[in-house]
């Protein structure tokens, strides 16, 4: 299995929450003080890119503001042509689309040191984001990244089973039909180079052929 892939558990268990509700005689008594959600920070626009790929372009959006180790780590993978050729290797339907480590085989392509895991921003994995993909360690994220193709909140640190969340570092400003035509393509199990097995590998392979710097919309 891909070490970078995103850790899902394979089945997801939605707790109830049970409210009680007191019958006690005092009428009078004064509920507690309801704590108002954190709000969550608004997206910045700092790097814009377009994303060429063998299905269509994509144009996104980097916030080097509110996760600036993340930001400035994509861009700096996307400044040295890192990404260009590497395949979108994992596909999930109706959940994310995966890249960023992969050449067609597939064959895995080192990336450089990992960085600092920047989920405790509280910026959501909604529709549309861009994320880190990382393996257990929420410190491991280098290369790959994640386009969540549905909101995916449960991948938050607020929300997570493992208490750090998948960071969120930017999102689709155009282009999100290619995100919904890839995440219906046909995927199947893959042998590695190195004899691993990578899951949900489209069966034809999408190739990110170019990230080029583009200006960003104005605001």
């Amino acid at each position: 299995m891909n070490k970078f892939a995103v850790s899902i558990a394979s089945s997801l268990v939605l707790a109830g929450v049970l409210t009680a509700c007191g019958g006690g005689s005092d009428d009078s008594t004064t509920p507690p003080p309801i704590t108002p959600p954190t709000p969550t920070p608004e997206l910045a626009q700092d790097y814009c890119y377009t994303m060429s790929t063998s299905m269509g372009d994509i144009s996104l959006a980097i916030d080097a503001t509110n996760t600036p180790i993340t930001g400035e780590n994509f861009k700096q993978y996307v400044d040295t042509g890192f990404y260009d050729g590497l395949i979108f290797h994992r596909v999930i339907h109706q959940f994310m689309v995966q890249g960023g480590g992969f050449k067609s085989g597939p064959m895995s392509k080192a990336g450089n040191d990992p960085i600092v895991n920047e989920a405790g921003v509280g910026i959501s994995n909604l529709r549309g984001t861009l994320a880190m993909a990382r393996t257990s360690d929420p410190d491991s994220a280098t290369s790959q990244f994640f386009i969540n193709s549905v909101d995916n909140a449960f991948l938050d640190k607020a929300n997570s089973s493992d208490g750090h969340g998948y960071a969120v570092f930017g999102q689709v400003i155009e282009g999100i039909e290619i995100i919904d035509q890839i995440d219906i393509v046909d995927t199947a199990n893959a042998v590695t180079e190195s004899g691993g097995i990578l899951t949900d590998v489209p069966v034809e392979d999408i190739v990110i052929n170019s990230i080029a710097q583009m200006a960003c919309p104005a605001t």
